[in-house]
């Protein structure tokens, strides 16, 4: 199939998610591979049709490593469709499902650099809403991008228009017990569902499962979260509070607590190259106050770079 003159896509979609299918393509002009999503038929729902453009609009927000680009939005045959880079690697998810619990220096690594890629968007007023493994992809050079912002809110005014009465948005398994009871997202929510994810990574298992969608809810909303036998616990649990109020104030400041278990994850072969482990974005820049004020240096031990400015243009 050609989109707009421009894009060759693979019919069969790489995977489909709650508004569309990404397909593997090229950029005909370019020459370079890409990832093409396209909104699913029929799209009459007008709801749908905006969020899916507000998802654009956010992805061209967040310039971060951490975020796949996007190079192209547009409509085609009628149906909405984004263009973005195009990334390599596995999902959090499906690496749990073949390796089992991970070290705990990948467990912290992979945590850290979603957690990097939330503190930028958090400053921009936007919480994700969705974070889950299956939307966290592990490159093989180490890195981790962070995708899927369908459910994102740009902002408070997004709340309205985009979230029917009785509709909780969300992915049962990874919401906060205030998105469950409230049908309230904050910044906090997000570090929530890291907590999960975290949690996943090290035992294997999700954190709460049930037989329904509202079992695993009341799980959510009533049970404690097992301890777990490794330093990364008293991170969990805080991250894990049923009070939004108990867990870490910011993005950064969990960055921080992660950062110390992250340094010299073990081989991961088939995932991982040889020699490119804990890259930990070595263009994003570390902000006073982004982390523990003890722990402001890149995980190799070298001082953090300059914020990127017109004059200083970001290193590849």
């Amino acid at each position: 199939m050609l989109i707009a003159d421009r894009y060759e896509i693979d019919d069969l979609p790489l995977g489909r998610g709650g508004m569309g299918a990404v397909h593997k393509g090229r950029d005909l002009r370019l020459d370079r591979r890409v990832a093409v999503k396209l909104l699913q038929l029929p799209t009459s729902d007008d709801e749908v049709q905006q969020r899916f453009a507000r998802e654009a609009r956010i992805v061209a927000k967040l310039e971060h490593p951490g975020v796949p680009v996007l190079y192209d939005f547009g409509t085609h045959d009628q149906r909405l469709f984004q263009v973005m880079q195009f990334v390599d690697g596995v999902t959090v998810a499906d690496l749990v499902q073949e390796f089992g619990p991970l070290p705990e220096a990948w467990a912290a690594t992979i945590a850290a650099q979603t957690v990097a890629v939330l503190a930028e968007a958090h400053e921009q007023g936007i919480c994700h809403r969705d974070l889950k493994p299956t939307n966290l992809m592990l490159c093989p050079d180490g890195a981790v991008k962070v995708l899927d912002f369908g459910l994102a809110l740009l902002r408070e005014s997004d709340v309205a228009p985009f979230s029917r009465t009785g509709q909780i948005l969300g992915t049962p398994s990874y919401m906060a017990p205030e998105q469950i009871r409230r049908g309230i997202a904050e910044p906090r929510s997000d570090l929530y569902a890291v907590g999960c994810v975290l949690h996943e990574m090290l035992t294997g298992e999700q954190l709460f499962t049930g037989p329904t969608a509202y079992a695993v809810f009341d799980k959510h909303v009533k049970d404690v979260p097992r301890r777990l036998s490794s330093p990364l616990d008293p991170v969990v649990q805080r991250l894990l509070a049923k009070d939004p109020q108990d867990r870490p104030a910011s993005a950064g400041e969990v960055f921080g607590d992660l950062q110390r278990f992250a340094h010299d994850p073990p081989a991961l072969p088939g995932f991982v190259r040889d020699g490119s482990a804990a890259a930990m974005y070595a263009s994003v820049q570390l902000r006073p106050g982004f982390g523990s004020p003890r722990d402001h240096r890149s995980p190799t031990g070298a001082a953090p770079r300059k914020r990127a400015t017109a004059a200083t243009p970001p290193s590849a």
